[in-house]
C-alpha cells in the first residue's frame, strides 16, 4: 500500500524535525500544514505550537479556514481544526472572529446507529481562547460564552464554565451563581461552577457553596471538592458539619477526602483526632489522609496514631502500599 507507506514516511519526517536545527523547521512545517490530509496538517500544527513558530500564524489561519470547507470530508474528527485552534490559542491570537467560528461549529459525522457531533473539543478550545482576546468588551465576551452554556456536550459546558471563571469579574461570578442555582446540569459542570465562584470571590463564597452539601448526592460531592480546592481553614467547618449530619457511607468518604485535600494543619489535626479516638470514621479518615499526597511528617504522625491499634495499623499499612 504505497499510500500508507507515504503517510507513515511523512509522519516520521515531521517527528524528525525535533532533531533538526531550529532555523530549518519552518518550511517543512508550512508544507505539511498545507497537506490535504487532516492528520498530517494537525501534526504540523502541533509542532508549530511546540516550536513556538509565531511567524507561521498566517499559515495556521489559512489552514484553519480550509478545513471548514466540506468539513466532514476534509477534516473528519476535527483533527486539523483542533490542533490549529490550540496553536492559535497558545500564540494568543487577538482575532475574536476566528475563535467565534470554532465556537459555533457543529460537525455531524456517521457513527454506528446514526450521526454524532465531533466538534466538541474545537468549541471548548475556542471558548477558552476567546477569553484572551483583549479587544473584545467583557459584556460581548460573556454573551458569547453564555450561548455555549446550553451546548449538548457536557465537556464543552464544563470548559465554558472555566472560561467564564477566567474572565474573573463580578458579572462572571453572577453568571456562574445563576447556572449553579438553576442546577439543571451534570454534577461535573456544576462542580466547575462552584470552583469558579470560589476562585473569583474567595473565602466569602464558602457559605454559599456549602449549602449545596445538604443534598448528600453527586452534586454535593462536587461542592465538597470545590471547597477543598480553596485550601482554606474556613472550609473545614461546613465540611465537618456535613460529615456529622450525613448517614450516607459514600458521602462520608467524599467529605473526608475533601477535608484531607484542604491540606491545612487544622484539617489534618481533625482527621488524626478521628483516628486517635477510634471513631466510626477512623478507617476512612486513614484512607483519606494517605490518598491526599500527604507530607512525610503527616504520614509519620498517622503511623504513630495507629500503632497501638492492630486494626487501624493494618488499614494504615494496606493503604500506604496501594
Amino acid at each position: 500500500m504505497p499510500g500508507k507507506r507515504q503517510f507513515e514516511q511523512q509522519i516520521a519526517s515531521l517527528d524528525e524535525l525535533r532533531q533538526t536545527p531550529a532555523g530549518a523547521r519552518a518550511e517543512p512545517l508550512r508544507k505539511a500544514l498545507a497537506n490535504k490530509n487532516n492528520f498530517i496538517a494537525g501534526k504540523a500544527a502541533d509542532l508549530i505550537r511546540e516550536f513556538n513558530l509565531h511567524d507561521l500564524t498566517p499559515d495556521l489561519l489559512n489552514a484553519f479556514d480550509r478545513f471548514f470547507e466540506h468539513a466532514e470530508k476534509s477534516d473528519p474528527q476535527c483533527w486539523a481544526k483542533n490542533a490549529i485552534s490550540k496553536a492559535l490559542a497558545a500564540f494568543e491570537l487577538q482575532e475574536p472572529d476566528v475563535f467565534l467560528r470554532g465556537m459555533h461549529h457543529i460537525q455531524m459525522e456517521p457513527v454506528w446507529g446514526g450521526r454524532s457531533d465531533t466538534a466538541g473539543t474545537l468549541r471548548a478550545t475556542c471558548a477558552l481562547a476567546l477569553v484572551q482576546c483583549r479587544r473584545l468588551p467583557e459584556p460581548d465576551l460573556l454573551a458569547h460564552l453564555v450561548d455555549l452554556l446550553a451546548d449538548k456536550d457536557k465537556a464543552v459546558r464544563t470548559e465554558v464554565v472555566r472560561a467564564i471563571d477566567q474572565v474573573g469579574s463580578a458579572s462572571a461570578s453572577l453568571l456562574l451563581r445563576l447556572h449553579a442555582t438553576l442546577g439543571n446540569d451534570e454534577p461535573e459542570v456544576l462542580g466547575a461552577c462552584y470552583g469558579g465562584i470560589l476562585h473569583i470571590e474567595g473565602a466569602t463564597a464558602i457559605p454559599w457553596v456549602a449549602h449545596f452539601l445538604a443534598q448528600a448526592d453527586e452534586v454535593a460531592g462536587e461542592a465538597a471538592l470545590a471547597l477543598a480546592s480553596t485550601n482554606s481553614e474556613e472550609a473545614l467547618e461546613p465540611l465537618r458539619h456535613a460529615l456529622e449530619s450525613t448517614t450516607d457511607p459514600w458521602f462520608r468518604k467524599v467529605l473526608l477526602s475533601a477535608i484531607a485535600l484542604l491540606r491545612h494543619d487544622v484539617a489534618t489535626d481533625f482527621l488524626l483526632e478521628l483516628v486517635r479516638t477510634e471513631s466510626l470514621n477512623a478507617e476512612a479518615a486513614i484512607e483519606a489522609i494517605l490518598q491526599s499526597a500527604p507530607s512525610q511528617e503527616v504520614i509519620q504522625r498517622l503511623k504513630r496514631t495507629t500503632s497501638e491499634n492492630p486494626r487501624l495499623a493494618r488499614v494504615f499499612t494496606e493503604n500506604q502500599r496501594s
